[in-house]
């Protein structure tokens, strides 16, 4: 039976909430995007006047066909060229989704999406559906196919596995702001010994290409080691600048609510470095640079008001 409009529109109405549980679970917009679609082929083949929560069973069927994502994502991510990182969203993208508590704002946090990739995807979906949206361990329970104790049990597990490799601290938008340009500042200074001041003894800086462009796939390790990077990377270059097309510029913005760095060539995105902040200055830097992963970036850009660069690199 065809759908009639109040069925798309219901549908519609649930999009927003879907695409934003997807790209929790999946890490990846372009396979949110595809995860929400297929959901609603399955929406418009289904005895939609039959089905009882309309919400319940949407949320149910775009889970599981993320968590059928999630295992093949696996066998793919073993032959994947180089570190595989999430793709970023930058502030104000409706598929960062609800962000009214600490915990919601945290489960999408750049580094936090990095860490649940050491969760099985039953863990992963437990965690998404309790942490970042509410649902009791019953309704949990009833869209995995599992029993609430657990449910409660797995969510236990796997928030631990999350929290122990987690020591971000939370911080407003103009704060990380601040934050991005006075690192910016340091890493433009020609000189180490500013970022060293601003990182953790123990700081990463870790890169995603994707084969497609040179990234760093095992992490600079220690501030000594992560400034010098940086401090060669933000060093003039024409081969860099051949590189992406151009001299980017340099933007202190937000994505997934860290600090972050944007790098732009003639309204393409061409980088995204996320910065983790902890109490004791900045401990990661997580930087995708793989085109695949930026696309939906790029958009979110033009559509935003930016201004002027701080700088141009390179």
């Amino acid at each position: 039976m065809p759908l009639t409009a109040d069925d798309v529109d219901r549908f519609e109405a649930s999009r927003p909430r879907l695409e934003a549980i997807a790209y929790r679970l999946l890490g990846s917009a372009g396979e949110a995007e595809d995860a929400v679609q297929e959901t609603f082929l399955r929406w418009q083949a289904a005895d939609v006047g039959r089905i009882e929560v309309p919400e319940a069973w949407l949320t149910k069927v775009l889970t599981n066909l993320c968590l059928n994502q999630l295992a093949s994502a696996r066998a793919r991510r073993e032959t994947y060229v180089g570190q595989w990182l999430p793709e970023p969203l930058l502030a104000g993208d409706p598929m960062l989704g609800p962000a009214e508590t600490a915990e919601q704002r945290e489960s999408v946090s750049y580094a936090v999406l990095t860490l649940m990739e050491r969760l099985s995807p039953g863990e992963r979906a437990v965690y998404v559906l309790r942490e970042a949206f509410g649902y009791p361990h019953r309704e949990i329970a009833e869209i995995l196919d599992i029993t609430e104790a657990a449910s409660q049990q797995i969510f236990h597990r796997a928030g631990k596995r999350v929290a122990d490799g987690r020591a971000r601290t939370e911080i407003d938008e103009a704060a990380a702001r601040r934050i991005v340009e006075e690192f910016l500042a340091a890493a433009n200074s020609g000189r180490i010994e500013p970022l060293v001041r601003l990182l953790t003894e123990d700081a990463i800086a870790i890169g995603d290409g994707g084969g497609k462009v040179p990234a760093r796939a095992k992490a600079f390790e220690g501030a000594v080691a992560v400034a010098k990077f940086l401090w060669g990377l933000f060093r003039p270059g024409e081969a860099k600048r051949a590189l992406v097309g151009g001299a980017p510029g340099v933007y202190a913005w937000t994505a997934n609510g860290d600090p972050a760095v944007v790098a732009v060539v003639d309204g393409r995105v061409v980088a995204v470095m996320c910065l983790e902040v902890t109490a004791g200055g900045i401990a990661a830097f997580r930087s995708q640079v793989n085109p695949d992963k930026l696309e939906r970036a790029t958009a979110q850009w033009a559509a935003a008001e930016h201004g002027e660069p701080l700088f141009h690199a390179f």
